[in-house]
């Protein structure tokens, strides 16, 4: 009965979400974007191919990194520098993840460390596991209302490109998947958009939800981040979120060997070819100050 009664709570909380509040036009449309993504996605067993999986692999690998080496290591946190022109190309492979604008994005995340686990993060298990998942995304009198603006990414808005690519972001994906149909047909569209974008979309989103609900905690960071090992292998080294959450700042997430972080390893060598600069790592000392105190 316990078990029956969490299923019954996570299929009826996306009701009260959808329910009982207004909607706006930027609602509908994000609404019918995902709802669109995850249809296309179901037509994946009727128009399979393996070079149609081997495409939407490729892009879910180069727009993963987009989102986690992009625009969470590098321009959220600054944990590392690369020549303008590549981390303008790392940008842009995260436009293509379709996960909002490098300025959005930027901002709501430099919010959610700001206010973690409090009723001002935007999107904390604390007001349910689905809406730290995906409700808070259908919600942007919520997402945006809350903190009064992008009041937080004044670096960015100062730099033409970000903000071509906030005013276009959705433009950039169109043409990805009418490239890919003309390229391809319907088995390159339905599987380099709907199932590509359908992973992606979900390991970033785990982070948010699993990533505060389940695993351990190995750092003091007065919140609910977690360390997750199979989130870790999803999300590209973006599971070792209580590591992340006790240093920002640092580029480096699976802090410990056995911890995988693929978005690490890149960044390593991006270093090793002297590409990225600045590349910040937690000092011992703030390893002791953060660790958790036992008996």
């Amino acid at each position: 009965m316990g078990l029956l009664k969490v299923w019954v709570t996570i299929l009826m909380t996306p009701c009260a979400t959808f329910l009982g509040r207004k909607w706006n036009l930027l609602d509908l449309v994000t609404a019918g974007m995902f709802l669109s993504v995850h249809c296309l996605a179901l037509f994946a067993p009727f128009y399979f191919t393996w070079t149609a999986f081997f495409v939407a692999y490729l892009l879910a690998v180069v727009t993963g990194f987009g989102i986690t080496l992009s625009y969470h290591r590098n321009l959220a946190h600054r944990s590392f520098r690369v020549p303008k022109l590549l981390e303008y190309l790392f940008a842009y492979c995260g436009v293509l993840a379709l996960e909002g604008s490098p300025i959005e994005w930027v901002s709501t995340h430099r919010y959610h460390h700001q206010f973690t686990d409090t009723e001002k993060d935007a999107h904390s298990p604390l007001k349910g596991f689905w809406y730290s998942h995906m409700g808070w995304i259908l919600d942007s009198n919520s997402r945006f209302g809350r903190y009064g603006g992008l009041r937080n990414v004044e670096d960015m808005k100062k730099q033409p490109f970000y903000v071509f690519l906030h005013h276009t972001f959705m433009l950039h994906s169109f043409v990805l998947a009418g490239i890919l149909y003309a390229v391809g047909g319907l088995p390159f569209l339905v599987w380099g958009v709907g199932v590509r974008m359908v992973v992606v979309f979900h390991s970033t989103l785990f982070v948010n939800s699993a990533g505060h609900t389940w695993g351990y905690q190995a750092w003091n960071t007065g919140d609910l981040s977690k360390n997750l090992w199979w989130l870790g292998l999803l999300a590209l080294g973006e599971g070792w979120h209580n590591n992340h959450h006790a240093f920002e700042y640092s580029a480096r997430q699976g802090l410990e060997w056995w911890q995988i972080d693929l978005t690490w390893y890149i960044i390593k060598f991006l270093e090793a070819l002297g590409l990225a600069t600045d590349v910040k790592v937690p000092s011992e000392a703030h390893r002791q100050r953060m660790a958790l105190k036992t008996d």
